[in-house]
């Protein structure tokens, strides 16, 4: 079942057209969730995260658009299907009302909430390889449009086309300076010594949950150091582990990066910490 502004409708019905803005325009914005047990991981960070970013898009937040409402809705979809007792993964898209070209002549929005079961009700670290490498065909640029969690994500997908061709797992995504900034699915963190970095938001990338969930741990712990700066590509043959996050998979090791193996020493002691905050948020 998928709820479309608060309604539940069948996944084959057809409850869109060619008119929907997100289509015609990438003028659309969405948050992925991982809901255990009826129970949404972190949801007060992504409620005010997809608030600031409404905002920002200039989209009209209706007034019934409270956490409580939300979370009950996002409930509701989860419960039509089945996975109250299990791990889901959630996607709440917001898109703004057809209208307009490029110039929309209403700013109030739809929302769509869909649901697929995870297999693992909690975070857990693959044991698969990830190798990575630079892609170098288009930049992203460092603002703010870059942080949010919109529909226009064409330079990740071809950057998942280029990967697919050229059997590497993921790529690594640069700014406009040639600053490594993110993968395709998740935001970056490098590892050297006690020393643990990860791009700037001005840098352009994602402002992403569990980045910032990652951050706010790493910074409680004694054994480590966080630094937000710019990582160079230089700088990743040097480092001793490289890894991603997303708010679905947590913490995803990057184990090659051309002839660089990388350890997944400080993942592991990462990811049970991170479920741990999960559990608690």
């Amino acid at each position: 079942m998928v709820n479309f502004n608060g309604q539940l409708h069948s996944k084959d019905s057809t409850f869109l057209n060619q008119d929907n803005r997100g289509l015609q325009y990438g003028d659309a914005l969405f948050e992925t969730l991982r809901v255990v047990n009826g129970k949404v991981f972190f949801w007060e960070e992504h409620y005010f995260r997809l608030m600031s970013s409404m905002r920002i898009l200039r989209m009209e937040i209706p007034m019934e658009f409270t956490m409580e409402f939300l979370e009950a809705e996002i409930k509701k979809t989860v419960d039509a299907n089945n996975l109250k007792d299990s791990g889901a993964r959630v996607k709440l898209l917001i898109t703004r009302q057809p209208s307009g070209f490029y110039i929309p002549t209403v700013n109030e929005i739809d929302f769509i909430i869909k649901v697929e079961s995870l297999p693992d009700m909690f975070y857990v670290l693959s044991d698969k390889s990830c190798e990575v490498e630079l892609f170098k065909d288009f930049y992203a640029n460092p603002d703010m449009l870059s942080n949010l969690k919109t529909t226009n994500k064409i330079l990740n997908v071809v950057a998942g086309v280029y990967a697919q061709e050229n059997g590497y797992h993921n790529c690594l995504l640069l700014n406009n300076k040639k600053q490594v900034i993110e993968t395709i699915n998740g935001n970056l963190f490098l590892v050297k010594g006690t020393t643990i970095k990860t791009p700037p938001l001005h840098d352009g990338c994602l402002d992403g949950i569990v980045r910032k969930k990652l951050i706010e741990l790493i910074n409680g712990l004694e054994e480590f150091e966080l630094i937000q700066e710019s990582i160079s590509p230089f700088e990743l043959q040097k480092a001793d582990e490289l890894f991603s996050t997303n708010a679905i998979s947590g913490i995803i090791p990057i184990t090659k990066y051309r002839k660089k193996e990388f350890q997944v020493k400080v993942s592991k002691d990462l990811i049970g910490k991170l479920n741990a905050r999960a559990r608690l948020a």
